[in-house]
């Protein structure tokens, strides 16, 4: 299976938190999408590696991708050494994205950079018809999604349009995420508590969303950022509407 849009995250529920919106818009403008975790979760808190594989197959069928797919690079001390490289490089060959989203490059959980080292790397490495074996393939570009810490976006999606489809993603993730009064896995009394499991965390991603939203005058926005200047081939797309 060929994709359009390859999601990378270290952990199931990174990519829906960061990118969910942008890849349900894409994946319903008839982009083929697909998530790639680098990691079942095993070393977190809350939940089992089983659990979260079926959350997030879920969360991938909100979001309307084509495929979700999981590498074992090591949860809690995600490695980032030639072994997983090749094992991310063949994924890469496998699919064939034009478009690859990936963590930010320093963030609170150390997976996160490791990951976005990771992530780098192999879509670089991937190109190269002597490393690896299958035909090479090169992502023409890489954008990183927003996690835990802020940093500037060099662009803003606007997801207002599918931001119900995000919400149902979220909401897959029962063992990892609060589900707000009444919802599903609330509280969780059962389950050690944890940042991205409070009631103050989840009402942050939809702050953050509005947040950035209003700067490009939409209800609710994703940021991204790029090592390289953003293309543009129609700077009258980059017109935003809504007040000013």
């Amino acid at each position: 299976m060929t994709l359009d849009v390859l999601a990378i995250g270290a952990h199931p529920d990174d990519v829906e938190l960061g990118c969910g919106g942008t890849l349900a818009l894409l994946a319903a403008a008839g982009k083929r999408t697909g998530i790639l975790h680098l990691t079942r979760g095993e070393a977190g808190t809350r939940g089992t590696a089983e659990g979260r594989i079926e959350e997030a197959r879920r969360a991938g069928a909100a979001l309307g991708v084509e495929t979700v797919d999981f590498l074992d690079c090591g949860d809690g001390a995600l490695r980032i050494g030639p072994d997983e490289e090749n094992a991310l490089i063949e994924k890469l060959r496998l699919f064939r994205p034009e478009l690859v989203f990936g963590p930010p490059a320093s963030d609170r959980h150390p997976d996160h950079g490791r990951s976005h080292q990771l992530v780098e790397a192999a879509c670089f490495y991937a190109g190269l018809a002597r490393r690896g074996a299958g035909n090479p393939h090169r992502p023409a570009t890489v954008f990183h999604y927003m996690q835990h810490d802020p940093f500037e976006a060099r662009f803003i999606v606007d997801v207002t349009a599918v931001w119900e489809s995000k919400v149902e993603a979220l909401a897959a993730y029962e063992s990892q995420l609060h589900q707000g009064d009444g919802g599903r896995g609330t509280g969780r009394p059962d389950e050690p508590p944890t940042k991205i499991a409070s009631r103050e965390y989840r009402a942050a991603v939809e702050g953050r969303a509005r947040h950035f939203g209003v700067l490009i005058g939409v209800e609710f926005g994703e940021p991204f950022g790029s090592r390289l200047p953003v293309a543009v081939s129609d700077p009258w797309q980059l017109v935003p509407g809504g007040l000013r």
